[in-house]
């Protein structure tokens, strides 16, 4: 809207909201609410610096952040609650930010027996096939900030497999510096552990990293070396030279892009003992919060294939299941969920060999597995807690909701003059008369109404529908009604009836002696009348 078309508004809600015109008691008292409402409205738009936040952030954009955003006119209760989910938050997020903690379990299974079982003429193997834990593993690591650029990590594991057992843990100090950074580390495992490496950019598109370590043997000193070179090719491809020499020598090259629909890299490794190429792919639906990666390896060890989802199913949690298949290794399912920084890994070992049977059902089970927890837990605890925080939110604002129907009704009340000239107008003129306007929450647009049946089968007001037919009448100007895309719940003579659901807003108007009706979503523009052939009336 434009400056002028913000002024002639304000100057048509100030003659029907003006005070001295409803003379005085209750009306006069209700002209002013509005009067000043519509005052601070035009405020708001005037000055451009309000405008523009308006337009960007809405009504509370228009209060401080942080600590102070608190709405002006809430209760003391109502602040103090703010106050404290904030301290909450904040707390949270100091805590989280001070050690960082990352954990990651891993517990291998064997479960070849269901597709290819061993039978032993000497040994009796049951009716039920096996399921063994073959193998599992631990790492956990927390951070300490010791001063703004300088972190303390700690950090261990402990793995068994088949009954044998090993562990380690390792101090790091990390330092940063001009372009870089610096760290020791010093730990223990199969014997001390001394290391140090580094970073640094060379220029704003190339950077090294390298590092040594030792690690001490009962009869010997065990050099390592590691270097990587890193250039970044265009705005989302990095690729990778990386050389190591100790217990593993080998060296390849990587080559990685990243945008927001995708994720795809490409290796090549030469080594001792084995040498390889791979390449994976991962396609990013965000709007599903899925992830879908398929990838390829093969070298002198034999051959892999994997093809796997990721699904988040709340705001730190996410679940994925991979299936992979490969020469000599079979014929694996990994289950994996993520719950904010810690991972929980469980392969699943169907096969020693490629089965159709155990593809077909490590393909097919975490489907139906994840589509029947969907149905049966995680919609309904998300409906749950959505249901919660609305009431939640209701009972906090309860008051506001209150105040703000009164501001409604006092309105309504204030329009009847200009409502019935209006309507009288564009009788006249077979323009847009609105017949019936209804505003809240409801799921069948055809049937809803101001009242609704209960249990009993008593009739009683619909507390989630109001009558809007009055200030959409107020709003039509030249035979025409147009609200931009915003919440309706703004508008003079409306409120919001059910907070923090979704809303809708139907007309049933004539235009030119026809009638129609019109559905539009809360914050859909709205354009009366609707152009339209006679097929459609």
């Amino acid at each position: 809207a434009t400056q002028e078309e913000i002024s002639k508004a304000y100057r048509n809600l100030s003659r029907i909201f003006h005070p001295d015109k409803h003379g005085n008691g209750e009306n006069k008292q209700k002209a002013e609410l509005m009067f000043n409402r519509t005052k601070k409205a035009y405020e708001v738009l005037s000055d451009p610096h309000q405008r523009a936040i308006y337009d960007s952030l809405g009504v509370k954009g228009l209060e401080t952040e942080g600590w102070e955003i608190v709405h002006r006119t809430k209760t003391p209760n109502e602040i103090r609650e703010e106050y404290e989910r904030l301290a909450q938050e904040r707390e949270e997020r100091r805590l989280h930010q001070k050690t960082n903690p990352r954990g990651n379990i891993s517990v291998h299974i064997n479960a070849t027996d269901f597709f290819s079982r061993y039978d032993d003429e000497y040994y009796d193997t049951g009716l039920l096939p096996s399921i063994e834990v073959s193998g599992m593993s631990m790492s956990q690591s927390i951070e300490a900030p010791l001063s703004r650029t300088e972190i303390a990590t700690l950090s261990g594991s402990l793995h068994l497999q088949n009954g044998v057992g090993s562990g380690n843990f390792l101090l790091s100090g990390k330092r940063l510096i001009n372009k870089g950074w610096f760290e020791v580390d010093c730990g223990a495992g199969n014997g001390p552990v001394l290391g140090a490496k580094g970073s640094r950019n060379l220029t704003n598109r190339i950077f090294l990293t390298g590092g040594t370590t030792f690690h001490f043997r009962p009869n010997a000193i065990i050099p390592g070396l590691t270097g990587t070179t890193a250039i970044q090719l265009d705005k989302s491809t990095v690729g990778y030279l990386t050389y190591n020499a100790g217990l593993q020598n080998a060296m390849s090259t990587v080559v990685e892009r990243n945008t927001e629909k995708y994720h795809c890299n490409l290796t090549i490794t030469l080594g001792i003992p084995h040498c390889y190429i791979a390449a994976s792919y991962t396609r990013k639906l965000l709007e599903q919060g899925l992830k879908l990666r398929v990838a390829l390896k093969g070298g002198s060890f034999g051959f892999l294939s994997e093809c796997g989802a990721e699904k988040k199913v709340s705001k730190y949690s996410a679940v994925s299941a991979t299936v992979c298949v490969g020469v000599p290794s079979g014929v694996t399912l990994k289950i994996k969920i993520i719950r904010s920084t810690q991972t929980y890994l469980f392969p699943i070992h169907l096969s020693e060999e490629i089965i159709p049977a155990a593809i077909f059902y490590a393909t097919v089970t975490p489907l139906l597995t994840y589509f029947v927890l969907k149905k049966m837990l995680f919609d309904p605890m998300n409906e749950a807690t959505k249901q919660k925080n609305i009431e939640k939110v209701k009972e906090t604002n309860s008051a506001r909701m209150a105040e703000k129907r009164r501001e409604a009704e006092s309105a309504i009340s204030l329009m009847g003059a200009l409502y019935e000239r209006i309507r009288k107008d564009e009788f006249k003129s077979q323009g847009l008369i609105i017949v019936s306007a209804l505003y809240g929450k409801f799921s069948d647009a055809e049937n809803v109404s101001l009242e609704e049946a209960d249990d009993m089968g008593f009739v009683q007001q619909n507390p989630y529908v109001i009558d809007v037919r009055i200030p959409l009448q107020c709003l039509v100007k030249d035979s025409q009604l147009i609200l931009y895309s915003s919440s309706k719940s703004e508008l003079p003579g409306f409120y919001d009836p059910c907070f923090g659901e979704e809303k809708q807003l139907k007309i049933d108007y004539e235009f030119r002696n026809n009638s129609y009706s019109s559905v539009f979503a809360d914050s859909e523009p709205v354009r009366l009348p609707v152009v339209m052939d006679d097929s459609a009336q």
